[in-house]
């Protein structure tokens, strides 16, 4: 692993030294030498950037750097955390874009079959594609869920890029993908064959303004995921201080905090990456915020409670509510208060399900079935299983 990655900037070492104590940037462990690697016994957490952004539809040639996002981070004072923090340094272009993806698929892989979680900066999206085939040797299917303002489906048989990838995902072998959500994406964004085909995939589409009007409800997305990514675009430009993303709406600093540590409260969750970066030199502003993204995201890794311990009776609620000829079984955490669904399994359909399962919900879908509403989650997972 240590192949491909180089230590951070001399500039970030001697920022580091300036910093006040009990700072972030004190407490975590930094790849700062050639010569040495941190040590990653204990360690939860794993930073590490990747300067990728060959595949960028806008790509003219400029280079990345994550210092100023690094310098924001660093300044920022940890919570009431337990687990250890490293920083790895970044994956460098390599001689083909190739080269590049290569890299960070192993590096990945080699952090997930350690238990730690990597939180991967990086450029252009099309590079959650290594992100996702890190998991090949790690489990047979995974759900990713992405903070996007498009689908990025695109044409599977054409070139990759930073609009189009998830096709790629989808019909390369080996067929890990389980489930896709995109979480706040916007209409006009998206061509209305993408949209139908979302829907045709029973994948999850989560538009802006649902999700900004209780911001809560996306919760249980994050509770049954793998893999989450943020495209950086879909944070409203004029909160980043950046006017070259082109988005004037889009999630506000307070929203993409929320959703960022839903996501690392999540006891599955086990990579997280924020793509689309550009300089920030100009915007510490930009910089900031995006550090307390991460910083939220690891918050909420720190705070992970395990309540899905369904053998045990004592530890949660069961609520049965008849709608029509179906039963709709409800299950709610004694412990966090946190809800799911049971999807049964249908005996006389070959489906993917061999044994009923849990579907993570909120007490808003258990109270409309109290009105003999079935929840679309449900119905969703259901058809899913029936294909």
């Amino acid at each position: 692993m240590i192949e491909f990655l180089t230590p951070v900037s001399k500039a970030i070492i001697a920022h580091r030294e300036l910093l006040p104590k009990g700072t972030i940037g004190k407490q975590l462990s930094v790849h700062t030498s050639h010569e040495e690697f941190p040590d990653l016994t204990n360690v939860k957490v794993a930073v590490f950037g990747c300067k990728e952004n060959r595949r960028d539809v806008n790509y003219m040639g400029l280079d990345i750097h994550f210092d100023t996002l690094r310098m924001a981070f660093y300044s920022l004072f940890p919570g009431n955390w337990k687990h250890t923090m490293v920083d790895l340094g970044d994956i460098e272009k390599g001689d083909r874009i190739e080269d590049s993806y290569f890299a960070l698929k192993t590096v990945t892989a080699s952090l997930l079959k350690k238990n730690i979680i990597p939180i991967i900066i990086g450029g252009s999206q099309d590079v959650l594609y290594a992100q996702y085939r890190a998991y090949d040797s790690i489990v047979s299917m995974i759900n990713m869920v992405n903070i996007d303002t498009r689908f990025d489906l695109g044409d599977a048989e054409a070139a990759i890029n930073n609009k189009s990838y998830v096709g790629k995902i989808i019909v390369d072998k080996p067929y890990n993908l389980f489930n896709y959500s995109v979480v706040g994406y916007q209409s006009f964004f998206n061509p209305p064959q993408e949209i139908a085909l979302m829907e045709a995939l029973y994948f999850d589409a989560h538009r802006l303004g649902v999700v900004t009007q209780e911001i809560k409800d996306v919760e249980p997305i994050f509770r049954n995921a793998d893999l989450v990514t943020l495209d950086v675009s879909s944070i409203k430009s004029s909160e980043l201080g950046i006017y070259t993303n082109e988005n004037p709406n889009g999630f506000d600093g307070r929203e993409i905090c929320a959703i960022s540590r839903y996501a690392g409260i999540s006891g599955r969750v086990s990579s997280f990456s924020l793509f689309e970066m550009t300089d920030l030199t100009n915007s510490r502003s930009g910089a900031m915020l995006l550090a307390q993204v991460i910083w939220y995201f690891i918050e909420g890794v720190n705070f992970r409670v395990s309540d899905d311990d369904f053998k045990d009776q004592k530890s949660y609620t069961t609520y049965k509510v008849p709608i029509d000829d179906d039963i709709l079984i409800f299950k709610k955490s004694n412990k966090t208060g946190r809800w799911w669904i049971e999807l049964p399994f249908i005996s006389n359909i070959n489906n993917k399900l061999k044994s009923s399962t849990l579907l993570p919900c909120t007490y808003g879908e258990y109270l409309s079935a109290t009105n003999q509403e079935i929840p679309e989650r449900w119905l969703k997972a259901r058809r899913k299983n029936e294909v």
